[in-house]
């Protein structure tokens, strides 16, 4: 095989410092990671501000980057809070916020030097979106997941800007994840950090005349996990800069395992000796995930 002319970025969740440093020590590039504050993962443990410097410390010791996550929808009462968080993000000196508020943006620029990435919440699928984000000083795109190959084509010969697709974890039923289910069923906003996962329930599925329509199991909106691993060297060839991992709340051993994987693949494919490998199928089959 061909190599590759530039090697993507391989991204990593960390939801805590522990799966932050064993990240790295499996190949990571970056990671991301939410604060106590602003971030769509309230169930996660998240960071401390003094965490936070600890990890961006021992990312840059090994030339390695930190993107914190900044991507709740705001409410007024977050608004009176983000000003004070993002300066302090830019004293510890984190690699990049990921946003999906357009009103963060001013602040930021307004207030510090952080650079400033737009969330998968943001829904963006189209070069015309992207060209107006770069407009706004963003200068990286984390992609809808319901784009398509031809589309991430599309936009990288039409914009100049970093993009990052998700290629392996969880899916949402819902437009990337703006969902309103559970808010509507729990009273807790996804959108806000309080994703109660109501797609992955199992429901009865009524015919017309409200009878129990029987299957193999209860219906569920749930989609099954995303792995791009088979794919991975037609990603590189489209140029994508960045690789993500979905899992900020999955254990060490997956964060370990999976990263490890897309390490090697990542490689091969960048020193042209990459071939598909099942074994590699198999051994990411035995991490916890949906089927």
């Amino acid at each position: 095989m061909k190599k590759i002319i530039n090697r993507p970025e391989l991204l990593a969740p960390a939801g805590d410092l522990e799966r932050l440093k064993w990240a790295f020590r499996y190949g990571a590039d970056a990671v991301y990671l939410g604060g106590s504050l602003f971030s769509l993962r309230a169930n996660a443990n998240n960071f401390s501000l003094k965490d936070i410097d600890e990890g961006v410390k021992f990312a840059h010791e090994l030339n390695k980057k930190v993107y914190v996550t900044v991507n709740i929808v705001l409410h007024n009462e977050e608004m009176k809070k983000i000003k004070d968080y993002l300066i302090q993000l830019d004293k510890i000196g984190v690699d990049a916020i990921i946003i999906s508020d357009p009103a963060i943006i001013p602040i930021v620029k307004e207030n510090t030097n952080l650079e400033i990435h737009l969330s998968t919440q943001a829904c963006t699928l189209n070069y015309e979106a992207v060209e107006f984000w770069k407009k706004q000083g963003v200068t990286r795109i984390v992609l809808g997941r319901e784009v398509t190959k031809e589309e991430i084509i599309e936009i990288k010969k039409h914009v100049d800007i970093e993009i990052e697709c998700f290629i392996h974890g969880a899916m949402c039923a819902g437009y990337s994840g703006r969902c309103v289910l559970s808010n509507y069923l729990t009273d807790r906003d996804a959108n806000r950090g309080g994703c109660s996962q109501i797609c992955r329930w199992d429901f009865d599925l009524l015919d017309e005349d409200k009878n129990i329509i029987k299957g193999d199991k209860n219906f569920t909106f749930c989609s099954k996990d995303l792995s791009l691993l088979k794919h991975i060297d037609e990603i590189c060839d489209m140029k994508v800069d960045s690789l993500k991992i979905e899992g900020r709340m999955r254990s060490i051993y997956y964060i370990a395992t999976v990263v490890s994987i897309y390490r090697k693949v990542i490689d091969e494919c960048f020193n042209g000796n990459y071939e598909y490998n099942i074994e590699y199928e198999n051994i990411l089959s035995k991490v916890a995930n949906r089927d």
